[in-house]
């Protein structure tokens, strides 16, 4: 790779993308969280009113802002809906990815943490892509304890992405995140030696 290596995180809802992305950042990769862009892509003026023309003002909370559980409500389970929303914030996050990885100067690797990249396409500027894997159980006891969302909130979600075993297929690496933290630095330092970019 003559170029900074880029290595896309993905994995099912709940399987701990960010905590594995944070180990990653701690041996030196340069993060680029598309969850991050994702609410900064809800602030512009212009997404924000073409969201509001199509969903109404209840999207919008007493300041204004875009209320994403309200959208998520709206959208996760309704293939059609979920399509409209992301063909208004998809390009921007793309963009946002480019320029992020354009600003990653002289770090070791990039990491791309998304959790729709394949979905969205964005694994084409990956060179390597790494399952983040937990059981189902685990996944949804950590989404209920975390996030506060109920099943059907957790079930809408899972079904916007693509199962679970076709990411595994697609994947170059896994990392078992069914277990304690600790159990990460060692394999995220495996894969980093495997690539060269230690």
């Amino acid at each position: 790779m003559s170029r900074i290596p880029i290595l896309g995180l993905i994995g099912g809802i709940g399987s701990g993308k960010s905590l594995v992305a944070e180990e990653f950042v701690k041996q030196g990769g340069f993060l680029i969280a598309g969850d991050a862009l994702g609410h900064e892509a809800l602030r512009q003026d212009d997404i924000k009113a073409r969201i509001v023309e199509r969903w109404g003002p209840d999207v919008l909370d007493e300041n204004g802002r875009i209320q994403r559980r309200n959208l998520g409500t709206i959208v996760f389970g309704n293939p059609e809906e979920l399509r409209a929303l992301e063909a208004i914030v998809f390009p921007f996050i793309g963009k946002r990815i480019r320029e992020e990885i354009a600003k990653a100067g002289a770090a070791k690797f990039i990491v791309l943490d998304a959790a729709v990249m394949m979905e969205a396409g964005w694994d084409h500027n990956c060179d390597r892509i790494i399952l983040v894997d937990a059981p189902a159980d685990v996944r949804l006891r950590r989404l209920l304890e975390k996030r506060g969302w109920n099943e059907a909130e957790i079930q809408a979600r899972e079904k916007s992405q693509l199962p679970v075993e076709d990411k595994r297929r697609r994947a170059d690496f896994v990392i078992d995140n069914a277990g304690p933290p600790e159990r990460l630095a060692s394999q995220v330092q495996k894969i980093l030696e495997e690539l060269g970019v230690r």
